[in-house]
C-alpha cells in the first residue's frame, strides 16, 4: 500500500520579501514544533519542506540547523533530521525559573497593583473564559500568554521579563501537551486567585497563588511524561524536588 506524501500544509509560505528565505523557514518550522503540528521524534522531509515553503533545500538546512542550537531539532548523520524529544530536564529548569521569577513578581507587584492592572487582567481573564467556552485551545493558549506577560509589563524589569520569556519559551512545546478543557478550566480558576490576591493587595498571598499555579502545571507535566514516554529523551534522569 503506497504511503502518502508529506504535505505540510500546516507550513505558511509567507512572502520572500518580508524576511530572509532562512529566517521564514525557521520560523515557520519552529511554530510547528512548538505547536506540536510537528511531532517530538518525527523525521522531515527536507525536499519537501523546501517546496511548501517556496525555496532551495540550503535555507531549510541552515533553518534546521538553527532549530538545532535550539534543541529542537536533532540532525542525525546519513539519516536526515527529526523533531527533537522533549528533555524532561530542560522542563523541570525552565519550570524552576519560573517559580522563582514569576512568585517574587506578583510578591511585588500585590503591593502597587494599580486599577490599570487589574482592569486589564480581569478583561484577560474575560477571554480566557471566552476561549474555553468556544473550545479555542490555540486562542486560549495567546490569552494565558497574555496574562502572565501583563505582570511583567508592570513589574517594568527588563532582564526579569527577558529571563522568564526565555524559560517560558523552553516550556511551550511541552505545555501545549497539556491543553485539554479541564487543564484550561483549572488554568482559568488558578489566575482567577491570582487576580483576587492582588486585588486585595496581598503579596504573600499572590505568591502562594502563582507558586500553586505554576506548581500544579509541572505535577501534570511529570504525570503525562510517565504515561507517554516515547515523547521524551530522558525520562528516568534525575531532576531535583520534581523529578
Amino acid at each position: 500500500m503506497p504511503v502518502a506524501a508529506v504535505t505540510y500544509d500546516f507550513l505558511s509560505p509567507g512572502r520572500t520579501a518580508a524576511k530572509g528565505a532562512t529566517a521564514r523557514v525557521h520560523a515557520a518550522l519552529r511554530e510547528a514544533i512548538v505547536q506540536l503540528d510537528l511531532k517530538p521524534g518525527e523525521f522531515l522531509d527536507k525536499q519537501a519542506i523546501a517546496g511548501r515553503m517556496g525555496v532551495s533545500r540550503f535555507p531549510v538546512g541552515e533553518a534546521m540547523n538553527r532549530l538545532a542550537a535550539e534543541g529542537l531539532v536533532d540532525i542525525i548523520p546519513q539519516s536526515g533530521s527529526r523533531v527533537a524529544l522533549i528533555k524532561i530536564s530542560d522542563t523541570r529548569e525552565n519550570m524552576f525559573l519560573r517559580r522563582a521569577l514569576e512568585v517574587e513578581t506578583v510578591r511585588r507587584l500585590a503591593a502597587q497593583a494599580s486599577p490599570a492592572l487589574l482592569d486589564q487582567l480581569a478583561s484577560n481573564l474575560r477571554y480566557q473564559k471566552a476561549a474555553i467556552e468556544a473550545e479555542d485551545l490555540k486562542g486560549f493558549h495567546g490569552f494565558d500568554l497574555a496574562f502572565h506577560a501583563l505582570l511583567q509589563d508592570h513589574l517594568g524589569f527588563e532582564r526579569v521579563r527577558s529571563a522568564t520569556e526565555t524559560a517560558r519559551l523552553g516550556l511551550d512545546r511541552v505545555r501545549r501537551l497539556l491543553n485539554t478543557r479541564r487543564r484550561l478550566e483549572l488554568t482559568l480558576a488558578e489566575h482567577k486567585a491570582i487576580v483576587a490576591a492582588l486585588e486585595a493587595h496581598d503579596g504573600e498571598a499572590a505568591a502562594r497563588a502563582m507558586y500553586g499555579h505554576l506548581d500544579a502545571v509541572m505535577a501534570e507535566l511529570e504525570t503525562f511524561a510517565r504515561e507517554r514516554p516515547e515523547l521524551f529523551a530522558d525520562l528516568n534522569s534525575t531532576g531535583g524536588p520534581d523529578a
